[in-house]
């Protein structure tokens, strides 16, 4: 009998190809270790490239040390509610902030503020001004408690409190979920139902979570 034409394979080596394939695991992956994780899972920040990895509870306890200088940074676990926060029209305003809906955070590697909000093309970014900024946290200084790169300040006009504004301490990863839910949703001008009942969702879920901010003596750091 003639041996294999060319271009195939021996039996042999096909039975070993199969048996040795590595088994596909579904489900999501640690994106440092590899390990399988939770659909329910914890983050950590790239603060070079501020994109956001899925991590195992294992890679994420590495990076939970704020102070330490590493490029990963781990998002933490914390809401909290701002019950004496004042922001006025005015001041608002001094913000440039277009929406009513914004999230603030810290940029450490390039030393800026941030503000960035939902939009039907995902998130819109701006730079906050300094000054504003600075007059903002003197008139609320439990805002001194948001840390750079993984944590945001959620400020929104909320219709049950009457328009007032209420601000939020919320984790970022919570924020980049918030866009990526709004950009799925929003129809037409105003954002439609569907994109209504989201953010209704999606506030239910922070106030639910939501405790009282700890108040800051004068000078303390976060």
């Amino acid at each position: 009998m003639s041996g294999p034409g060319r271009g195939s394979l021996p039996l042999s080596t096909l039975r070993r190809i199969s048996t040795t394939r590595p088994q596909v695991v579904p489900g999501e992956r640690c994106e440092m270790c590899s390990e399988p994780i939770a659909e329910e899972h914890q983050h950590v920040v790239g603060l070079e490239t501020r994109s956001l990895m899925c991590t195992c509870r294992a890679c994420y306890l590495l990076f939970t040390d704020q102070a330490a200088t590493l490029r990963y940074r781990a998002v933490p676990d914390r809401y909290f509610s701002f019950d004496d926060f004042t922001l006025d029209q005015a001041a608002w305003d001094d913000l440039q902030i277009p929406v009513g809906l914004v999230f603030c955070f810290r940029n450490s590697v390039q030393d800026r503020l941030v503000a960035f909000y939902p939009s039907p093309a995902g998130a819109t970014e701006s730079e906050l001004p300094v000054e504003s900024w600075d007059r903002l946290v003197e008139a609320n200084p439990q805002l001194g408690l948001l840390l750079p790169d993984v944590e945001a300040l959620l400020i929104h006009r909320s219709e049950r409190d009457h328009g007032d504004y209420v601000c939020t301490l919320v984790p970022i990863d919570v924020c980049y979920e918030l866009v990526g839910t709004m950009r799925q949703t929003w129809r037409g001008f105003d954002g439609g139902q569907e994109a209504r009942a989201a953010m209704d969702a999606f506030f239910a879920m922070v106030q639910s979570r939501s405790r009282p901010a700890p108040a800051m003596a004068e000078g303390e750091q976060p």
